[in-house]
């Protein structure tokens, strides 16, 4: 069976650990133990990626409702606190930052909280709740207070592991605004990818808020629970922050997006316009060149005609025929030119 860790305890302290299921609700049930002093507080059971019939004999054994099992047995569900009776199911989304992917990955632990017994359901390695057993069977006074004690410890410390994870968003973003502003091809790809690991991390965050004023009040007025409720109360600060911070890198990873679009536009506008201007200055050395070629062509064309020395052809044996042939090229030359510079092409 995916058990990782099965203890009974009492006053706070570690008792025993049994070895089955069936050996702990019999220290759970029995009315008075070996050493006299009635039956155990509460027991903890940790199960890592259980089947569906592992989880349906510890439902059948601890009486846990159908629909919360069904839940914890198919995952991918958002944070919760739902009561069954005497039972409270709840539904938690640790988070943690891979730093080789840039990518948020957010797990997900499920608790059934009895009288006396919590069963934690995890379906990742991450993170490792054996920490938070040895955390809080260090401080007795808080753990026995039972089952609250254990769901307040492993709500600390998700809330705990978000920390890294904004501070590894904020890294990627202060990135990305230098990329944008250094005209990176690429960025836009970036900004949409870390969008999307933030609102993932959001979905993991906002449902604290509710989960955590209605833990609040719960024990706001208990008076054996006091340091139970400061401790929530801590958490529920860290909550908020994680919250806040991830709605704004939301913003303004939003923000990002919309300046480099407009930078995008701009650069490309500014590459319009520059080639528009290397077309224009090449139209006009378009206009010299054909301009030159038409007055260079015009008396090229007189002078071939009259070299082609044909026999009739009257300006041949005419006395003025070659003075008027070089006065008629550059007549045509200069008309040209004058033609041209007035529309200005030269």
């Amino acid at each position: 069976m995916s058990v990782v860790d099965n203890a009974v305890y009492r006053a706070g302290r570690r008792e025993s650990e049994p070895d089955s299921l069936d050996g702990t609700l019999g220290v759970l049930r029995d009315e008075e133990s070996a050493d006299g002093r009635g039956p155990a507080d509460f027991a903890w059971i940790g199960l890592l990626r259980p089947d569906d019939d592992e989880m349906m004999r510890v439902a059948r054994d601890f009486g846990l409702p159908e629909l919360a099992v069904e839940d914890a047995v198919h995952a991918h569900q958002r944070p919760k606190i739902e009561r069954y009776d005497d039972i409270e199911f709840v539904v938690l989304r640790p988070a943690w930052y891979v730093d080789e992917d840039e990518d948020v990955q957010v797990g997900e632990i499920h608790l059934f909280l009895g009288s006396d017994f919590v069963v934690a359901v995890r379906h990742a390695e991450v993170p490792d709740l054996a920490d938070v057993r040895r955390r809080l069977e260090d401080d007795p006074d808080l753990l026995q207070l039972g089952p609250r004690a254990v769901l307040y410890g492993i709500l600390d410390r998700i809330v705990d592991d978000y920390a890294p994870v904004v501070s590894e968003l904020r890294r990627d973003i202060d990135q990305i605004e230098t990329e944008v502003f250094g005209g990176d091809p690429d960025v836009s790809r970036r900004i949409y990818r870390l969008s999307r690991e933030v609102i993932e991390f959001q979905r993991a965050t906002d449902p604290l808020r509710g989960m955590m004023r209605t833990l609040l009040a719960e024990t706001g007025d208990d008076a054996d629970a006091v340091q139970l409720h400061r401790g929530l109360r801590d958490v529920a600060d860290h909550v908020e922050q994680a919250v806040e911070a991830a709605d704004g890198f939301r913003q303004l990873l939003e923000r990002l997006l919309s300046v480099n679009a407009s930078l995008v536009g701009q650069r490309q506008n500014d590459e319009m316009q520059r080639l528009s201007e290397t077309s224009l200055a090449q139209g006009e050395e378009v206009k010299k060149i054909s301009s030159w070629a038409a007055i260079i062509f015009a008396p090229s064309m007189i002078g071939g005609i009259y070299g082609m020395n044909f026999e009739h052809m009257p300006e041949l044996s005419w006395t003025y025929g070659y003075p008027f042939a070089l006065g008629l090229m550059v007549a045509a030359a200069v008309v040209l030119y004058a033609v041209f510079k007035s529309r200005g092409w030269l």
